[in-house]
């Protein structure tokens, strides 16, 4: 879904928005349901945020491709029994293989992942960032999510009409991004 050839968050990633978005003890990862071909909408409702590892602890939203991002949803599951359900550690885990491993390194995506302490933004670079702000987007509208989430916290305190109300205004501007929105909260 790359349109430079250029990968792991150098890419523009065509067809999603995911945002977190942490207040005091809640986080929030919200995600649209569009994926593109070119200019084409091939799915107006796919799922791109849903939970993951025991119990269903763990929220993971992903951009990118597709096929990729499975690939790295089951990795991390993986990380997540290796390592007792710790994100942050299994997370450190995931991204030195997917920096070194041949085979991961050529995957295509980038992920918000998110547990009750702790919100992130994974990369293929090796990338294991923690927010500014406690606000974290990815994808073909993360930025126009990220500047209205980052408007709204003066005056929203609840994560979930956050990233609610910044997902709106991705899909209004972003071609590759819709309103049809998953939301889980951990």
């Amino acid at each position: 879904m790359s349109d430079d050839g250029a990968s792991h968050g150098l890419t523009k990633w065509h067809g999603t928005t995911i945002i977190g978005v942490q207040r005091g003890d809640k986080i929030v990862i919200a995600g649209d349901g569009q994926v593109s071909m070119g200019n084409t909408v091939m799915k107006p409702n796919a799922r791109k945020v849903r939970r993951i590892g025991e119990n269903g602890k763990v929220v993971a939203g992903f951009a990118g491709a597709t096929a990729d991002a499975f690939t790295l949803f089951e990795r991390l599951e993986k990380k997540l029994e290796q390592y007792n359900g710790q994100l942050l550690r299994a997370a450190v885990e995931l991204t030195k293989d997917w920096r070194t491993d041949k085979y991961l390194r050529n995957l295509e995506a980038l992920m918000i992942v998110a547990d009750a302490e702790n919100l992130l933004v994974l990369t293929g670079n090796g990338d294991v960032l923690e927010p500014d702000g406690g606000i974290a987007a990815i994808g073909s509208g993360g930025n126009y999510a990220l500047a209205a989430a980052r408007a709204l916290v003066d005056y929203e305190d609840d994560p979930e009409t956050i990233a609610r109300k910044a997902m709106a205004v991705a899909a209004d501007v972003c071609v590759f991004t819709n309103g049809n929105v998953t939301v889980e909260t951990v």
